[in-house]
């Protein structure tokens, strides 16, 4: 018979994840208490185009937090990508989508060339990639001259700032918006029940089943408040379905995959993962392979949201990507962490930027409170560990 996990058992069993949900759904009430714009349809979409990247980044950045790694990199590749997008198409002519395809093999290469060294030369990641972050930040001036080079062409501008609307038309909203949430939202709840029945199979404990409608109730509630606005607004945001692809994909290959599992055999003990047989120089490569592939991605979107490539570019973003794995849960020891746990905390870190912005605070100001958050989040991890050790 399977066993039942009551309220109070699910809690302590997934403190770290729940906490980051109260979390962000606290800082989410303050601001918009705070200031009631905050929640409005304008406000939410331009959250969803403007830290559009930063989740993209935090995708990849969670697999090689996993390995027990680390790539300090890929502002730096954000940039170049971009760069060599808008030269291909804005200053030499070239269709939109040869940019996108040049981007997306730089970074792919780019990826190959830093996983040559942390895989098969043995150099750690963070000196790799950290030359890496010179490297590719000094070839972005070089690409672009030191300027700036813009303005895209349209098709090239909507990936990050389209939007679908007007498709199945709305009273003062776009359903189509709305159809597509809602699809998403019974898709998730025939994959948690799916879930829950293959544990029930295999005789594991699942919590109880008021628990687990419960939670799909307010998943489906909170989802769906969110596409409301969005519908209200300008509609479907393109780069958002971008995004949503790559959750769903990145969360099977996670979870579901041989590959995803020994990324964290190979986190959670690299000695052990060796000696089962995996090839875990093989799967270090191909982390950052797909981390540079990413950031590719990141850079097209970002270079399409500001309409340009610029020197600057991405300055910083290898930050945010890292700390929003922390946040969300990865453990700074590898082996730990989940793609919904690296979107929560990407989330929560966009959501205090804007809400900040909103209120008028400096940068200075945002940076000290991302500061703290990032370390009250790794302290928490630790904090865990030692008592998970003490309680063993």
């Amino acid at each position: 018979m399977t066993d039942t996990i009551s309220l109070k058992e699910l809690i302590r069993a997934n403190i770290r994840q729940g906490g980051i949900f109260i979390a962000f759904v606290a800082i989410v009430i303050l601001f918009a208490a705070l200031n009631p714009a905050f929640l409005s349809p304008i406000n939410l979409t331009n959250i969803v185009l403007q830290y559009s990247y930063i989740l993209i980044l935090a995708i990849g950045m969670l697999f090689v937090i996993v390995l027990g790694q680390i790539d300090l990199s890929v502002g730096s590749i954000v940039a170049v990508t971009g760069a060599l997008s808008a030269v291909l198409v804005v200053k030499m002519g070239y269709p939109w989508w040869m940019g996108v395809l040049a981007a997306l093999a730089l970074g792919i290469a780019i990826g190959a060339f830093q996983g040559f060294w942390v895989a098969y030369m043995g150099i750690p990641g963070f000196i790799v990639t950290l030359a890496g972050m010179l490297l590719f930040r000094g070839l972005t001036f070089n690409v672009l001259s030191n300027v700036s080079v813009s303005p895209f062409p349209k098709e090239y501008f909507n990936i990050a700032n389209g939007f679908l609307n007007g498709l199945l038309g709305g009273p003062g909203y776009d359903v189509f918006t709305l159809v597509i949430f809602a699809i998403a939202v019974v898709g998730f709840a025939v994959q948690q029940w799916r879930q829950r029945m293959a544990s029930v199979e295999y005789n594991q404990a699942v919590e109880a089943l008021w628990i687990f409608i419960t939670k799909l109730v307010a998943v489906a509630v909170v989802v769906m408040l969110f596409a409301f606005q969005l519908a209200s607004a300008r509609g479907l945001p393109i780069v958002l379905i971008l995004l949503a692809l790559l959750i769903l994909i990145y969360g099977t290959i996670s979870q579901s995959t041989v590959f995803g599992r020994n990324v964290y055999a190979i986190g959670g003990n690299k000695s052990a993962a060796r000696l089962s047989g995996i090839n875990v120089r093989g799967v270090s490569f191909w982390v950052y392979v797909n981390m540079g592939f990413l950031a590719a991605i990141a850079g097209v979107v970002y270079s399409a949201r500001m309409n340009g490539a610029q020197p600057s570019a991405g300055n910083m973003f290898e930050l945010d990507a890292i700390a929003a794995c922390f946040i969300g849960g990865a453990s700074t020891t590898g082996g730990v962490g989940r793609i919904a746990g690296a979107m929560i905390g990407g989330l929560i870190m966009a959501v205090m930027s804007n809400g900040m912005q909103l209120m008028g605070a400096s940068t200075s100001t945002q940076q000290i409170v991302k500061g703290a958050v990032l370390l009250l989040a790794v302290a928490f991890d630790v904090y865990n560990k030692r008592r998970a050790g003490s309680l063993a």
